[in-house]
């Protein structure tokens, strides 16, 4: 049976930005994460690069309400799940790889999914609004955010400290506010840390490979910013 409110069924209510419909967008909402920690990667392509692929560290497994369970990487200006990566060269998915054994793979492993179903049940909570914070993991992939002034001129790159879940399914990358800080090392859930996607000088998310780049001002890493700065203005 579809809940109804105000005569109006919740399938009929359609998000703006997403063209999905309410319903869709509640089943799809992430309510549990659990960290990677056996270094497992996502492989995508793009249309510039033939047959080439490339790799990502995971950072985390994504339980959806709907039960699906996805591999999650930091991606552009946002965390994403693996299968909708899209980027300006038009990224595509091309499964989960684990370098250890050298094998690739498409379904989230069954001890992670076990995992998440068992947290989930376990951990039930009921709050009354969709920013409450359910859930904080700590970044393990070195991931750093990118800020800058509108026109690019200067580069900030600053660690991601950790990952906050909250109970409408958004995840912010949390980053130390330095005049906060009153003891450290600073660790998930200090009073010092706030969502990266808050600061208007924010732009994209780096794992770290690709942060130490910036710093030493490779020109491919460079060229990369370009890039990516070209296709937003142009969008």
């Amino acid at each position: 049976m579809k809940t109804s409110d105000n005569g109006h069924t919740k399938d009929n209510v359609i998000d703006l930005f997403t063209g999905k419909s309410w319903s869709a967008l509640s089943d799809s909402r992430i309510i549990r994460l659990s960290p990677e920690l056996d270094g497992l990667e996502m492989l995508y392509s793009n249309e510039a690069s033939g047959d080439k692929f490339f790799s990502l560290k995971v950072l985390c497994w994504g339980l959806r309400a709907n039960g699906e369970v996805v591999g999650m990487v930091p991606w552009l200006d946002d965390i994403i799940a693996c299968p909708e990566i899209e980027d300006p060269l038009n990224g595509a998915f091309e499964g989960y790889y684990d370098p250890g054994i050298d094998e690739l793979f498409f379904e989230p492993p069954i001890h992670k999914v076990v995992e998440l179903e068992t947290a989930a049940e376990y951990y039930e909570y009921e709050c009354e609004k969709g920013d409450e914070i359910i859930q904080e993991i700590p970044d393990t992939i070195g991931t750093h955010a990118v800020r800058s002034d509108s026109e690019y001129k200067n580069l900030i790159l600053q660690e991601v400290v950790s990952w906050r879940l909250h109970n409408d399914g958004k995840i912010c990358g949390m980053l130390i506010d330095e005049k906060k800080v009153v003891s450290t090392p600073v660790l998930p859930g200090d009073e010092c840390l706030y969502p990266a996607q808050t600061n208007p000088t924010f732009r994209y998310f780096f794992q770290h490979h690709i942060a130490n780049k910036i710093k030493s001002e490779d020109p491919e890493a460079l060229a990369a910013i370009s890039l990516l700065v070209e296709e937003s203005a142009s969008s």
